[in-house]
């Protein structure tokens, strides 16, 4: 629980900026790992200790990011602090947007194109996109699915505070249908330099009301409404 701890305690840093990742520092650097992907698809396992976090959004509903890598696959952990999640889409590829969903965006080549978007919900369900273009002429491919995409949810108190937990391993192999992958490594070496950005929607009000008071949050803000804007992705370096 060490981990989710510490993205909670980073939360609370959210208005003086995080000490971890000062405001000049734009990135995130994927540490590497030997551990397992059954060891780090359990949320509250101790692999998750002391890997760097980000976090950002409002309160009451902030959320913390983190990820690690491997040989096989990229590993990614996202902490919701809600104590109302909710839906009702359960089909994959469901458009998750509408309802409450966190979500990163991964653009392989840097090109702002033919980048991979996945959502998970409270209800462990998955939309996978490959997004051909961003806005404003925005061009998606629902067909495209991330092969082997692993993800699991769970409901964790971490320090008194209700959060759902999304862990998700996504193989190396399962990005390699993306057009943006013949341009890179795949797995990529230490030093190598992805795009990316994260994301959560809250709906407070619930099926009853979805589009009231929404909360559209994202770690890298854009300049307008949508969040396909490639121009505020940020580095995702991946080290040893």
């Amino acid at each position: 629980m060490t981990g989710l701890l510490t993205a909670l305690a980073l939360l609370a840093t959210l208005t003086t900026g995080d000490p971890m990742r000062p405001q000049g520092q734009p990135g995130y650097d994927v540490a590497s790992t030997s551990s397992s992907a059954d060891v780090l698809l359990d949320g509250s396992s101790a692999a998750w200790d002391d890997v760097a976090s980000i976090a950002w959004g409002p309160e009451p509903y902030p959320t913390a990011f983190q990820a690690l890598w491997s040989s096989e696959a990229l590993f990614v952990r996202f902490a919701a602090v809600d104590d109302a999640p909710w839906y009702t889409l359960t089909r994959r590829d469901d458009p998750l947007w509408d309802e409450e969903v966190v979500e990163i965006f991964l653009d392989l080549d840097r090109s702002g194109t033919h980048y991979a978007e996945v959502e998970v919900s409270p209800a462990n369900v998955v939309c996978d996109v490959r997004m051909v273009r961003p806005s404003p002429d925005k061009e998606m491919d629902l067909a495209w699915n991330l092969e082997g995409l692993e993800t699991r949810v769970q409901r964790l108190d971490v320090a008194g505070r209700p959060a759902w937990v999304v862990t998700a391993q996504m193989p190396w192999s399962g990005f390699r249908s993306l057009p943006s992958a013949a341009h890179i490594a795949l797995p990529p070496a230490p030093g190598d330099r992805w795009r990316f950005n994260v994301f959560r929607i809250k709906r407070p009000w619930g099926p009853r009301a979805p589009t009231r008071d929404v909360v559209f949050a994202a770690w890298s803000e854009p300049s307008g409404s949508s969040f396909h804007e490639p121009a505020v992705f940020r580095d995702l370096t991946f080290v040893r």
